[in-house]
């Protein structure tokens, strides 16, 4: 079981590691281009699409449990329509974005309001990557399928190639061909295309070798829809959910001044860290969860979950205790601004609660994607998300308003710990006794 795990999540984190640097390699070539306006205007552009493709996760994350479901039932027919489905929605909705691109990026650039030189360059920024919607949407969603069919290898190759021919793409366009600004949004686009064009070699392999029947009539593809959009409406209104707490979050903290947001930023940097790691377990649960389910297989499953949770305690106690020994080092490596650094260290311990707190709620949510849990999971997110509120305007009667950074982080706290406790009590009472232990 745990060889299982590991060959899931091991790759998995690596991936995730990977897929900022596409942000950091646009960054640090607009970083060699000489105005500072074209470091924000990265910035802008790749907030402007993060914001965008925040709320299609589900477009892996479905796929994903679905899949699982099917590869454990040995349904493989059923697991080629869901990735038909999925790449279809995929398209449709990286289509239906780019028809929209004009009214999206006015909502965009209004809504993150940056100066007049750097709107002019996110803008064209974003005029080109907007082309690549279909493509990237389209891979997010092979990814899950891979995933659901316990491979979690391609999906890596697939994040490294892609950073290679940005970085190739980018030079060249930027510095060889004298593109300037607009060739990093163009190696960009190119990579994503090539991230679509060798995620469909890999899956043209993976049929081969798996025998998977491709011959799939319109009836069949369109069967189970009801499933299909149920679920992924759950992980769409969980996206949503997410994106209110986040934005909260640094609106809350950028009231409170501009180091305190820089602080806020810089802790919540350690987090992401964190949830790279922790993220590559949940996605091991995804996979797993959803295979032993498809074959009613509960005593694997219910080992799985034990298993999950051992690595997740390891990865978390080894956080933790590096965050709270060691928080301040590791923030110097991060900004050398000194007052940055001072004012975090009084945070330093709740970068190390973070850890703690949120360790179950990762794990959790791999398992109930992976049994399609879906709308379990939203109610656990809507009730932490009230309490994330709950918490935080009823501290400001007990603690002065000096202390509304503190307020902030201890309801960032409570919703993270609150999301896997209400899992855990769910899952104890409901879902996994549910699932029946082959005879």
């Amino acid at each position: 079981m745990d060889r299982l795990i590991l060959r899931i999540a091991l790759p998995s984190i690596v991936s995730n590691i990977v897929v900022p640097l596409l942000g950091l390699i646009d960054l640090a070539i607009a970083g060699h281009l000489g105005a500072t306006a074209f470091i924000g205007a990265v910035a802008v552009g790749a907030t402007m699409f993060n914001l965008t493709y925040w709320n299609f996760g589900f477009l892996r994350m479905g796929t994903s449990g679905l899949t699982a479901q099917a590869f454990g039932a040995a349904d493989f027919a059923e697991a080629f329509r869901i990735l038909l489905r999925a790449i279809i929605l995929a398209l449709i909705i990286g289509t239906a974005i780019i028809l929209l691109q004009y009214p999206l990026k006015w909502l965009l650039l209004r809504a993150i309001s940056p100066g007049n030189e750097v709107r002019g360059l996110a803008s064209a920024y974003f005029d080109i990557c907007v082309w690549g919607a279909p493509a990237l949407l389209a891979t997010l969603g092979i990814s899950g399928w891979f995933i659901g069919m316990q491979n979690s290898f391609y999906p890596m190759a697939v994040s490294i190639a892609v950073n290679i021919v940005n970085i190739a793409a980018s030079l060249i366009y930027v510095f060889t061909l004298g593109m300037g600004f607009t060739g990093i949004a163009a190696g960009t686009l190119i990579a994503q295309w090539t991230g679509f064009a060798i995620s469909l070699f890999l899956l043209a392999k993976t049929i081969r070798a798996n025998n998977i029947p491709a011959n799939i009539g319109k009836k069949e593809l369109f069967s189970r829809l009801g499933k299909f959009f149920r679920i992924n409406g759950d992980i769409f209104l969980r996206s949503v959910c997410l994106m209110l707490v986040t934005l909260f979050f640094t609106s809350a903290g950028a009231r409170s001044g501009d180091l305190v947001l820089a602080v806020n930023a810089l802790i919540m940097q350690l987090f992401m860290l964190y949830s790279y790691f922790m993220d590559g377990f949940a996605f091991a649960g995804e996979a797993l969860s959803g295979r032993f389910a498809g074959g009613r297989d509960g005593a694997a499953l219910k080992l799985s979950v034990r298993r999950l949770f051992l690595w997740g305690c390891a990865v978390m106690t080894l956080f933790a205790a590096a965050y709270g020994a060691a928080g301040s080092s590791i923030m110097r490596l991060l900004t050398d601004n000194t007052d940055v650094v001072e004012a975090a260290a009084q945070y330093r311990w709740w970068a190390a609660v973070i850890p703690v707190s949120g360790m179950a709620a990762f794990i959790w949510d791999g398992i109930y994607i992976g049994l399609t849990a879906t709308r379990e999971m939203l109610v656990a997110l809507l009730a932490a998300t009230g309490l994330f509120f709950l918490t935080y305007y009823g501290l400001e009667y007990v603690l002065p308003q000096t202390a509304a950074n503190y307020r902030l982080w201890a309801a960032f706290i409570t919703y993270l710990a609150s999301r896997g406790i209400i899992q855990t009590v769910i899952a104890r009472v409901r879902l996994l006794p549910s699932q029946r232990l082959k005879s």
